[in-house]
């Protein structure tokens, strides 16, 4: 509870609109499987942000198609509530067919922020 109070304060404090994990829910695309559970989607976050420190993380469809297809290895972490949907749904079949692990998290604004996007 601790830590989910930090992150909306934090949110809050860059002008994130704060919802819960379960309002986060209602705005999923109908592909968002597998969603990551709250827990997960916690430890998710924290692995992002110390990747984006480290300069190890792959921002975009272009970006992670490119090192997807050069046989990179890691985690891809999408958002739930991209629109449209179209435009990055062939990013978890990409990952099936070379056997990376994926997930789905609920928000792309509060993913965007562990990562220090500044778009």
């Amino acid at each position: 509870m601790a830590r989910e109070k930090q992150l909306e304060a934090a949110a809050e404090a860059e002008g994130t609109p704060e919802r819960s994990y379960r309002e986060q829910l209602d705005f999923l695309n109908p592909i968002a499987q597998p969603l990551a559970s709250r827990k997960l989607t916690r430890k998710l976050y924290k692995c992002i942000r110390k990747a984006a420190k480290h300069k190890q993380i792959r921002r975009g469809v272009k970006e992670v198609q490119k090192f997807i297809n050069k046989g990179e290895k890691g985690i891809t972490v999408l958002a739930g509530d991209t629109l449209p949907i179209d435009v990055y749904c062939h990013i978890p079949i990409m990952c099936e067919d070379r056997s990376l692990p994926y997930a789905y998290v609920p928000s792309k604004s509060v993913r965007g922020w562990v990562c220090a996007a500044r778009r």
